[in-house]
C-alpha cells in the first residue's frame, strides 16, 4: 500500500504542480491553446486555482515524509476530488465535452485517498 501511494501521489503531484504553476505563471494568452476555460473565468481566479494546485501537490509529498500533520495528505487528495468535480461543469457549459481526463483525475485522487488513510 505505501508504494501503491507514493507512486500514484508522485503521478498526481508532478500533474498538479506543472499544472498549477502554469496556471500562475502564464498570461491568459498563453494558457488558452492548452486551457480553453480560462476565458469564461476571471485571471485572479485563474491563479487561485493554480495557487490550491501547487499547494495541493506539495500536501501530497510533504507531510507524510516528514511524519508531520500525515492528515494533510488526505485533505489534498479530497480537494483535488473536489477540485475535479467542479472543473467538470466549467468544462460543460463552455462545450467542451472532453471530460475524460477529470474523470480520471477524480479516480487517481480517489485511490490515493484512500492509500493516504495508511498515515492516520
Amino acid at each position: 500500500m505505501n508504494v501503491a501511494y507514493w507512486f500514484i501521489a508522485g503521478l498526481l503531484a508532478l500533474f498538479y504542480f506543472y499544472g498549477g504553476g502554469v496556471k500562475l505563471v502564464r498570461s491568459r494568452d498563453r494558457l488558452r491553446p492548452m486551457m480553453a476555460w480560462v476565458d469564461s473565468m476571471p485571471v485572479a481566479a485563474v491563479r487561485a486555482i493554480g495557487l490550491i494546485e501547487v499547494l495541493g501537490a506539495i500536501g501530497l509529498l510533504l507531510p507524510p515524509l516528514t511524519g508531520i500533520a500525515p492528515w494533510l495528505a488526505l485533505a489534498a487528495t479530497t480537494g483535488f476530488v473536489i477540485l475535479q468535480i467542479g472543473a467538470i461543469p466549467v468544462h460543460l457549459r463552455i462545450g467542451d465535452r472532453q471530460i475524460a481526463l477529470n474523470i480520471a483525475l477524480i479516480l487517481l485522487a480517489a485511490v490515493t485517498a484512500w492509500l493516504a488513510t495508511a498515515w492516520l
